[in-house]
């Protein structure tokens, strides 16, 4: 039987086991008896139509049961630990991103109410609500998962579905090192970083990494530490004996009730935390980030949204002078340079992979603006292909902060930041 016809019989077998269904029983029922007892029926009612084979009728009963308990056909693609997107474009038209590449999947929707019917069952699971009236929701899953969903008539051309996935286990600096992320001599630069408690902000573009960078990191932070996160969406998966977890909260369908970033930040200060980690500065909260590194909470790091190194600190720039900091710019520049230590930016290489392409010391600031030097970076040289060819290399220069390490018993060789090549195979 082809695709088509298991398709249509599938939501006629839905029809079917919902006209016969007794909600009253089902009520009394667990949900390992209801998908036992739905299971049994939708097996009796193919007995007595077309002749299928074993393997179709085991994908029709378990369609069914997704499509009345689950997500219908975004189910397997939960499930599938290689997908790192979801993105559903129309109710024939869905998209999966594995090791940072696009591809359409066969998954489809009956129709665009089948599509709104997975929407609605989503958010309303999160406890949210998306209609007319509030036709935009960004939320998780309790599995952590990003979810953004956005319907018409803010969505032109039908109701649209992303949902950013993330690995059950976090991966460490050692894992990103085997996948090409980053070199050891890099890591090694990272570990002390963090263990030495400098100010760092990772960038970079949407998708390349950037809380997964932070979370490998922060292995190094000591067990003794007490860490508080603030984050829009819980992503962060920090280890540590001693980590408090704080999230926003959107209104409610009243309206009221938000509570943003920034308030949690405040109170955060309150609550005698070692370091404080911002999951994303995108706005008025960046000014009382910068506050809390320059104020005794050395360590602390967050991720922001930038095309470089550089243009992470254009944008600082912009989002403290948008959340009512004013001051002349130059005074701006030497607040951001005296907060900040260190800039890790993340790229996107044109095959997919995602790499550590910059990492950046502040050096203070003067007329000419915020000076920095760049002490390992990726350098790309080509396509072949369809694979992207370039090297890790250090540029020569010793950091200033080296001082400071090495005073918290931290040592680094020099080999670290001798021009040239990093080695990218595994220790």
């Amino acid at each position: 039987m082809n695709a088509a016809a298991l398709a249509t019989l599938r939501r006629e077998l839905h029809t079917r086991l919902l006209s016969t269904f007794d909600f009253a029983a089902a009520d009394q029922m667990n949900r390992d008896q209801l998908v036992a007892e739905c299971s049994k029926r939708v097996g009796k009612m193919l007995e007595q139509g077309t002749a299928i084979s074993n393997q179709e009728q085991a994908w029709l009963v378990q369609g069914v049961l997704d499509d009345m308990f689950g997500l219908g056909p975004l189910e397997p693609l939960l499930s599938n630990e290689s997908i790192t997107d979801i993105l559903v474009v129309s109710p024939d038209r869905v998209f999966v991103e594995r090791q940072g590449r696009l591809e359409k999947c066969d998954a489809q929707f009956r129709d665009e109410a089948h599509l709104m019917h997975v929407i609605q069952r989503l958010v309303r699971n999160t406890g949210r609500r998306i209609d007319e009236l509030s036709p935009m929701v960004d939320t998780r899953l309790s599995d952590g998962s990003r979810i953004n969903a956005i319907i018409p008539p803010l969505a032109v051309d039908g109701a649209q579905l992303s949902i950013r996935r993330f690995p059950k286990i976090a991966l460490g600096l050692h894992g990103l090192v085997k996948i090409g992320t980053l070199t050891n001599a890099t890591a090694d630069l990272l570990r002390a970083m963090v263990a030495g408690r400098l100010n760092v902000i990772f960038s970079g573009g949407t998708g390349v990494g950037k809380t997964t960078m932070l979370n490998a990191a922060s292995v190094a932070i000591p067990t003794t530490e007490r860490v508080i996160t603030i984050e829009d969406a819980a992503e962060l998966r920090l280890e540590g004996g001693h980590i408090v977890r704080l999230e926003s909260r959107a209104a409610n369908v009243e309206g009221v009730g938000a509570i943003e970033t920034r308030e949690l930040l405040r109170n955060a200060l309150r609550m005698r935390p070692d370091r404080i980690i911002v999951g994303e500065c995108r706005g008025a909260e960046t000014f009382d980030m910068m506050q809390a590194m320059n104020t005794g909470h050395e360590g602390s790091m967050t991720t922001l949204h930038a095309n470089s190194a550089k243009d992470t600190l254009t944008r600082l720039e912009s989002m403290l002078s948008m959340g009512g900091f004013e001051m002349p710019i130059r005074v701006l520049r030497e607040y951001i340079a005296s907060a900040i230590d260190v800039v890790v930016h993340l790229a996107r290489l044109p095959d997919g992979r995602r790499v550590v392409n910059e990492i950046v010391e502040l050096c203070g600031s003067d007329e000419n603006g915020i000076k920095i030097s760049t002490l390992h970076k990726f350098q790309l040289e080509g396509v072949r292909d369809g694979k992207a060819l370039g090297q890790f290399v250090a540029t020569g220069i010793q950091p200033r902060f080296l001082e400071r390490l090495q005073s918290r018993g931290i040592m680094l060789s020099p080999a670290i930041f001798a021009a040239g090549p990093l080695q990218a195979e595994n220790k």
